[in-house]
């Protein structure tokens, strides 16, 4: 004898309209903060300084572990060197 799939319930289809929804908005947020960040290449993010601007003398630069530890950055996404520089670079007042 072959059995015939169910037929989705609606209980089974009201439970995934409120099942869904909740689970799309916990992982939204984590998407949203990576998508806020611009990526190095577009950036023109270089490991080196340019005429003595370096990341670590940005207001944008998270600093690392140590001086000369890489860090992050609230604009570039990815490892940022504290001697690199992109053409976010704002000078710390």
């Amino acid at each position: 004898m072959i059995e015939r799939p169910r037929p989705f319930s609606r209980r089974a289809f009201l439970g995934s309209v409120v099942v869904l929804p909740a689970l799309a908005g916990l992982l939204s947020p984590r998407a949203r903060a990576d998508a806020s960040k611009s990526s190095q290449e577009s950036m023109h993010y270089q490991t080196s300084p340019k005429d003595g601007m370096q990341c670590s003398g940005c207001n944008f630069f998270i600093a690392g572990k140590d001086a000369s530890s890489d860090g992050t950055c609230k604009v570039v996404d990815g490892t940022i060197s504290p001697h690199g520089y992109c053409m976010a670079y704002n000078a710390k007042s």
